[in-house]
């Protein structure tokens, strides 16, 4: 199939949080199945003088917003067979932060992302690219699909293109007030409450819900919690269950390739499950020393690695967090985000130093190195639309305990089912009481060495590479192709 994928960022290139994980892993191995596949960012000025040799392609194109026409042109890359295209125009992405300048959402994120969605439309005819179908990632880029509906439904280049949106996290919409519409190009007759008007305003997901052909989420479960309440829905629930029979759940993969313990230099000692029992004793000895940590082998080490955000429920792993010290347990936290979070974190690191490690600054390579030695991954989410940090922990041996809710219900099992071993352990809601209830049936476990080791085991034979969460996406894809009258 020929594929094209549009989104706000994608690794190597340029990233925030875990859609770029997901978007550069599923261009890859899309790629590496034989598909041909194009992927679209906007040329950040992060990317600028990168690692990366940019070649430009000859000539600029003008993209309509609001009265004015504005100039766009297209550098490209390929990265292990993928087609990679940036988006160029200084005013709109030649900025310190992909979205934000410090903390708060630039005022002109409308403009820059209608302009990038129309750009990429326009861009795709430049470079002769004519796609089967249009894969979009979150509200950035959600009016591609109202685009192609509307403006574009008579243009013949992209007649027998389909397109798929996929929610990543529901939480983040795209909201602007409804002058934004004069920007889109759209007429009123599309501003009802039916197509692109939500709640006097313009909500850019919402467009591409009502708009793609076809829709997904990257969890089963979160993909039923998102209809079930505004809880989880966000005010969007009413569209997705009208779109219930098109909206599909699709767990993620991690990229086994990146994230393997065998090969990864980041490590004091690399290991398997073979011999998973020794890998772990030697990182965990040099982690306790490298933060130190006091030198305790036989202490429970319990690893972090998070956005520090009231989604991720860590003010209960904080509230837990006293108890769990006292009884001999000690932490290894890796975060930055909500400043109460970061503080409350560093006093407590502060009051405990020897059981207690905390980092503000992100670090892939310790990240890495927590992942290895830790005995337990802590991840008590109020929501979780797919979750890695869980994968990625079981992926090096560390027994993640985690909340009932979206992707970490898909891939945690405190019991086995359907041939299945347990592998982490699951609390019922993210409440003081239900954490702390999971990590005591934890560390019970943890005190008998041989029943441990099995959970161990079962945690890092555990599959969640991207050749399933592939598959699934090429049967959508055709689905949503198949929808398509030429």
């Amino acid at each position: 199939m020929n594929i094209l994928m549009a989104a706000s960022e994608a690794v190597p290139f340029c990233k925030t949080g875990g859609l770029a994980d997901v978007v550069g892993a599923l261009a890859r191995i899309l790629r590496r199945m034989g598909h041909r596949v194009v992927l679209f960012l906007p040329n950040y000025k992060s990317i600028e003088g990168g690692p990366y040799s940019l070649k430009p392609i000859p000539g600029r194109y003008w993209i309509p917003i609001g009265d004015d026409l504005i100039a766009a042109s297209l550098l490209h890359t390929t990265w292990e067979g993928v087609e990679v295209y940036f988006v160029a125009n200084q005013k709109y992405f030649s900025r310190d932060d992909l979205y934000q300048d410090e903390g708060k959402d630039y005022p002109d994120n409308d403009e820059r992302f209608i302009f990038f969605s129309r750009a990429v439309l326009e861009g795709a005819k430049l470079i002769g690219f004519k796609p089967d179908v249009i894969h979009c990632h979150d509200w950035q880029v959600a009016l591609l699909p109202a685009y192609l509906r509307t403006l574009y439904r008579t243009d013949a280049y992209y007649v027998g293109t389909a397109s798929l949106l996929t929610i990543h996290n529901i939480a983040y919409q795209g909201v602007f007030n409804k002058d934004t519409l004069f920007l889109t190009g759209f007429g009123w007759t599309d501003f009802v409450p039916e197509r692109l008007e939500y709640y006097g305003g313009l909500n850019f997901l919402k467009a591409g819900l009502v708009f793609a052909d076809l829709l997904n989420t990257v969890s089963p479960t979160y993909a039923r919690e998102i209809q079930d309440s505004p809880e989880f829905g966000r005010g969007l629930e009413g569209v997705l269950r009208k779109r219930s029979a098109d909206l599909h759940g699709i767990l993620n993969g991690i990229d086994v390739d990146v994230w393997n313990p065998e090969k990864d230099t980041a490590l004091a000692s690399r290991f398997g499950i073979k011999n998973s029992r020794e890998g772990k004793r030697t990182n965990k000895t040099a982690l306790q020393k490298e933060a130190g940590l006091a030198s305790r082998p036989e202490a429970p080490l319990i690893g972090i690695v998070s956005r520090l955000d009231p989604q991720k429920g860590l003010d209960v792993a904080l509230q837990a967090a006293p108890k769990l010290l006292a009884n001999g347990a000690q932490f290894a936290v890796l975060g930055s985000g909500d400043q109460d979070q970061s503080q409350a974190f560093a006093n407590m690191a502060q009051r405990y130093p020897s059981s207690m490690f905390f980092s503000s600054v992100f670090d892939e390579a310790w990240s890495r190195r927590i992942y290895a030695a830790s005995d337990l991954f802590l991840m008590p989410s109020r929501f979780e639309p797919c979750g890695l940090g869980q994968m990625l922990a079981m992926r090096y041996g560390s027994v993640p305990v985690v909340t009932h809710t979206g992707g970490l219900v898909d891939t945690v099992r405190e019991t086995p089912e359907d041939g299945r071993p347990q592998n982490g352990f699951v609390a019922p809601a993210c409440t003081l009481e239900d954490v702390s209830a999971a990590m005591e049936r934890a560390l019970q476990v943890f005190a008998k060495p041989e029943s441990w080791r099995k959970i161990i085991r079962d945690a890092m034979d555990s599959n969640f590479s991207w050749e399933q969460s592939a598959s699934r996406y090429l049967e959508v894809y055709q689905q949503a192709a198949s929808r398509i009258k030429v």
